[in-house]
């Protein structure tokens, strides 16, 4: 028994295993092509907790669920950590949500600072201190030379909450630990509790830099649920709107890198590009940000031709422009000093950590939605998946610039021949007591949406993964054995999201 991206399942038919029939099940399937792409629980009764894995097979595109109950109180169950690193932070995050103990987990701390949902005593042993941000149990390095420093959690400028802690001999980073949650919205929380237009408003509020690629998916798992097909030419422009949103980030990002290693000319340039491709979106739907495109049903707004002409002839100029830009970025030998070699993710590591997104393809694991796990325009159209052998500032930088470059390609193709038709049809009423999930290729990588209903057709449960979940890791140990100094470059080479991981 198995899903596809974009389909849904009676919960009657996932099967329930025992604990340790489960955790065998899970790992032996991570450990045979598969891999984890969510691990959540769900409380079924007081003292009733069902964990459900969700494992991923790349090369087949096919999805498969397994489930099991636990109950008591504290409930517990053997980790998969420790056989299968890419657990570590679900693990956490169900720990936290719903006080269940993942025995023998070998770094079992708060992941966001709240109350469990279950409203009973938290699972967190005295010696890892109460969940308050002022006593958090960070990891120290002991040593007469060593010394520590705390960056965050308020920062300069206008990101959001976060500490970096760095363990240090002279300059060198010995580890890094990081520390996020200070700013926990409750967003699942407030997915379960509104109608579907507030939830739409709440998809679009996931991470502000993300809004098409997460209504994307929110639309996804309410259709898929309602069996409401949408039209072909709607798919589209969610496409457009998905790539828009993935050029204009990718751009920002290489303006970013270009400004911390004291190249201004093309971090000028790339700065103006991205206001550029913000302002298309505008065009198409009035907002810069990709806000009010997507609806349960299809799309808002529609791209006439005498648009789509405009808009064709706009990113020809932007893909010359461009073109012109990276290579003066790419091509300077001052650069490529600083890119090269510096922060450096094995393609080892990043399958161990669980990478996604353009930091996993910067480390040759070629995991791409749009081509692994292909719905609705992406059947038909393909973007090939851009890889980098070197794992560094370099390869991560490397990927945004083909990344940009095919998208426009696609850009201009899709825009030529958009399907005829309408852009929207009403959904119907949801299934009950039924699972659907959705996977959309957002422009930091992989995002993940999956709703429970309940017996009358409403939400009992959902759940929401961001990219940045499965990348916050990578960034820290890339930091091991690096220069502090040199942590800003690297930092933005990844360039994770603070809302995205504290939901």
């Amino acid at each position: 028994m198995h899903l596809f991206n974009g389909s849904n399942i009676f919960l009657k038919d996932i099967p329930v295993y025992s604990e340790p029939e489960f955790r065998g099940l899970v790992i032996a399937a991570c450990q045979n092509g598969g891999r984890l792409l969510n691990f959540f629980g769900q409380a079924l009764a007081a003292d009733l907790i069902r964990l459900l894995a969700i494992v991923g097979y790349d090369d087949e595109g096919k999805i498969v669920p397994y489930a099991t109950t636990l109950s008591g109180s504290p409930a517990s169950y053997e980790c998969l950590t420790k056989d299968w690193f890419a657990a570590h932070l679900f693990e956490r995050e169900i720990a936290e949500q719903w006080a269940v103990v993942p025995r023998e987990h070998p770094w079992l701390k708060p992941l966001r600072y709240h109350e469990n949902y279950r409203g009973v005593p938290d699972v967190w042993p005295q010696v890892m201190a109460k969940t308050i941000p002022g006593m958090y149990p960070f990891y120290k390095v002991e040593g007469e030379e060593v010394h520590e420093v705390g960056v965050g959690p308020v920062h300069a400028g206008i990101i959001e909450p976060g500490h970096f802690r760095f363990q240090c001999h002279g300059e060198q980073v010995l580890h890094l630990e990081i520390q996020l949650g200070y700013q926990h919205r409750g967003v699942e929380s407030l997915m379960t509790s509104g109608d579907l237009r507030r939830c739409a408003l709440l998809s679009e509020s996931i991470a502000g830099d993300t809004v098409v690629g997460h209504s994307t998916a929110f639309c996804e798992v309410v259709e898929s649920l309602s069996g409401c097909l949408i039209p072909a030419r709607a798919q589209a422009i969610r496409a457009v709107g998905l790539e828009l949103e993935r050029v204009a980030n990718h751009v920002g990002d290489l303006a970013a890198l270009s400004a911390d290693v004291g190249f201004l000319p093309p971090a000028a340039f790339f700065g103006r590009m991205r206001g550029d491709y913000l302002n298309l979106l505008l065009t198409l739907m009035g907002n810069r940000f990709g806000k009010g495109l997507c609806r349960p049903g299809g799309v808002l707004f529609d791209i006439p031709n005498d648009m789509a002409a405009e808009l064709i002839r706009e990113l020809k100029v932007c893909q010359k422009e461009f073109e012109d830009v990276s290579e003066l970025l790419f091509t300077r030998p001052s650069v490529l000093a600083r890119f090269e070699e510096l922060g450096v993710i094995s393609s080892e590591s990043a399958f161990k950590y669980g990478l996604v997104g353009p930091a996993g393809r910067a480390s040759q694991l070629a995991r791409d939605i749009r081509t692994d796990y292909a719905s609705g325009i992406w059947q038909f159209y393909h973007i090939p998946v851009s890889l980098a052998a070197t794992g560094d500032v370099y390869g991560r930088a490397l990927v945004r610039r083909q990344e940009v470059l095919r998208s426009l390609d696609f850009l201009i193709r899709i825009l030529s021949a958009l399907p005829e038709g309408m852009i929207f049809v009403q959904p119907g009423p949801m299934k009950k007591d039924a699972m659907a999930l959705s996977l959309v290729e957002g422009w930091r990588g992989e995002l993940m949406h999956i709703a429970i209903t309940d017996w009358k057709g409403d939400w009992a449960r959902y759940k929401i993964k961001d990219p940045s979940f499965h990348n916050w890791t990578a960034l820290a140990m890339s930091m091991r054995g690096e220069e502090i100094s040199d942590f800003p470059l690297c930092n933005k080479s990844f360039n994770l999201s603070y809302a995205g991981h504290d939901l």
